[in-house]
Order: structure tokens, then sequence, then C-alpha cells
């Protein structure tokens, strides 16, 4: 799943380099972090979020094949007085008991 969304990203952004994908354990739950440049934060969102909703489209449906199940959820970008990079999890993935 994390190099799904590293491809994807880095196919949409004009700084590929400057993409990161970070995996955040949690008990029952795994979040995507992903991070990309300032500049591109709106070719990774898109117009009213349509890229990244389709983007999660993609995640949950290569987590129905992984038999994982997913969630989406956004966050709030940095603020510019403490801009770093611009993060937001793009999906969550609930370990499903088989």
């Amino acid at each position: 799943m994390k190099e799904l969304i590293e491809q994807i990203a880095k196919a949409l952004v004009d700084n590929p380099d400057q993409v990161s994908v970070r995996p955040i354990e949690g008990e029952q739950t795994t979040v995507l972090e992903l991070r990309v440049a300032q500049s591109d934060l709106g070719k990774v969102i898109g117009k009213q979020g349509r890229t990244a909703r389709s983007i999660r489209t993609i995640l949950s449906a290569a987590g129905m094949k992984l038999k994982k199940a997913v969630y989406a959820r956004d966050s709030g970008v940095a603020s510019s007085a403490n801009w770093k990079r611009p993060s937001f999890p793009l999906l969550g993935s609930r370990k499903r008991k088989v």
C-alpha cells in the first residue's frame, strides 16, 4: 500500500523527490501519512478534493484485494507560521480478523 501511494503521488507532483509516505502503527490500525512539497499540495488534493478522493478509492480497492479494511480521513494542513512539509493521512487500514 505504501508503495502504491508513493507511485501515484510521484506521478502527480512536480517534485517527486519530496514525496514521502510514513506508516503510523496503532493497536488495530495503520495510518499512512503522505508528505509532499508545499507547491505540490494542490496537485495531490485536486479541485474540490477529487484527486485525493480518487487516490482513496484506488487504495480502498487495493485494500479489499489484500483483505484489509480501509478507511480514509483528512487532517488539517500545517499553517505557514509553522510550515515544515504539508502532510495528511490518506488512509488507515484496520487489521481484519479472518
